[in-house]
């Protein structure tokens, strides 16, 4: 019982600073979301751990983390299967083209910074446990990362979906999401087959079969599904059931590979039907949920495990510093110049560019899968999460910096 208190106590301080702070983002025009990042790091020993220790070990004691752990681990596998499903084809649209050209050019650049960038660092904030291969693909695949869902979010309430720049961002961050889950994926299976006592080969065989049996034979048992649920006029409580038992099955066969759980979740999302009544049905019924619920909670925990005061020492502070270039720079030249190439003008390009840095909550899910599996240290677990939290805030104010003319559009809106 002493439990079940300390847990609703968490989830009552976590839900009301996460909402405050979401609130108080979003009228300085920033998405809800990077309110509630940057609540969970202060909810951990960066601020609230540092100014009142004792508040902070009597509402987060050590021994009660895991039941908070438990609870964002099943949420985010639930959001990671909405963040698949909404990555549909129709999002292309008429800029197949530009959108490949401009994701595959996003991912490739800062992807070799980011190797790059590892050999400088691996000596000196690397574990010496972790292979030095293991260490650069990931630090390659985390400056790669472009935050769909927040992406979205941010066009959408800067209201400059509809617009050209808008149109060819979501289309390329929507194949640089699918892209980079995939090479993250690869990079897990690495790890996992190398400290597994199976031979080298099933790890990868296994999750290859998988994906095939998904991609060609789940697909069509989802489309019935899908078929069944349209004829009877909406998605009832039987069918939500089915498809979250379904979500579950396939977290838990990923996670049987030793490939980490959300990449099921993904998976089944990437494949389900993208009947537009279907998807938004579904979407309706399990975000706000998740959303409002589930991810402050996941927050929370990646903040605890966040500690800013790894950082102080000005080597480190150089360090921080050299993370954050090399992420901006890589992302943004990339996704500028191939805009660019593609017909922008410079001024749009460099709005692509500035859009594509969003690197939001699904960099969170990646830098934790990385502190799980053992490929960063705790330090670098702290800087990416900065890194992850300064990008995506930056976002709308160096947008209307770059491309005043669009932001004087959406204003006046």
């Amino acid at each position: 019982m002493l439990i079940l208190s300390i847990l609703l106590l968490q989830i009552a301080v976590i839900l009301g600073v996460s909402r405050a702070l979401g609130v108080c983002f979003e009228k300085i025009h920033q998405p809800q979301v990077v309110g509630e990042m940057i609540a969970g790091v202060a909810l951990g020993p960066s601020l609230l751990g540092m100014l009142a220790p004792g508040v902070f070990n009597a509402i987060f004691p050590s021994s009660t983390l895991d039941y908070v752990n438990a609870l964002s681990q099943v949420g985010l596998v639930v959001f990671m299967f909405l963040v698949g499903l909404e990555l549909s084809p129709t999002v292309m649209g008429k800029v197949r083209h530009e959108a490949i050209v401009i994701s595959h050019t996003s991912i490739i650049v800062p992807f070799a910074l980011g190797t790059l960038l590892a050999v400088f660092l691996y000596k000196r904030v690397s574990d010496p446990k972790i292979a030095f291969l293991h260490f650069a693909l990931f630090i390659g695949v985390s400056m790669s990362i472009t935050a769909f869902p927040v992406l979205a979010r941010i066009l959408t309430e800067t209201r400059i979906l509809s617009t050209p720049v808008g149109t060819v961002t979501m289309a390329a961050a929507a194949v640089d999401d699918a892209t980079a889950w995939t090479i993250l994926a690869g990079v897990v299976l690495v790890v996992s087959a190398s400290v597994s006592s199976l031979p080298f080969w099933v790890i990868p065989f296994g999750a290859v079969i998988y994906a095939l049996f998904m991609v060609f034979i789940g697909r069509r048992w989802l489309k019935i599904l899908e078929a069944r649920a349209v004829t009877d006029g909406n998605l009832s409580q039987n069918w939500l059931s089915l498809i979250l038992l379904l979500v579950v099955i396939s977290a838990l066969v990923t996670e049987s590979l030793g490939i980490h759980p959300l990449f099921g979740a993904f998976l089944l999302g990437v494949i389900m039907p993208k009947g537009i009544a279907f998807v938004q049905d579904l979407k309706k019924r399990l975000e706000d949920l998740v959303v409002v619920l589930l991810l402050p909670l996941y927050f929370a925990y990646t903040g605890l495990r966040t500690s800013v005061g790894l950082i102080t020492a000005p080597e480190t502070l150089f360090f921080f510093g050299l993370i954050l270039v090399v992420a901006i720079s890589g992302k943004f030249c990339g996704a500028c110049f191939a805009s660019k190439i593609t017909g922008m003008t410079w001024r749009e390009a460099s709005a692509v560019g500035v859009l594509m840095n969003t690197r939001g909550m699904v960099e969170l899910v990646a830098l934790n899968i990385g502190l799980d599996i053992g490929v960063i240290s705790p330090l670098m677990f702290t800087l990416l999460v900065l890194m992850a939290i300064l990008t995506t805030v930056m976002t709308t104010p160096l947008l209307e910096l770059v491309h005043p003319g669009l932001a004087g559009r959406q204003k006046s809106r």
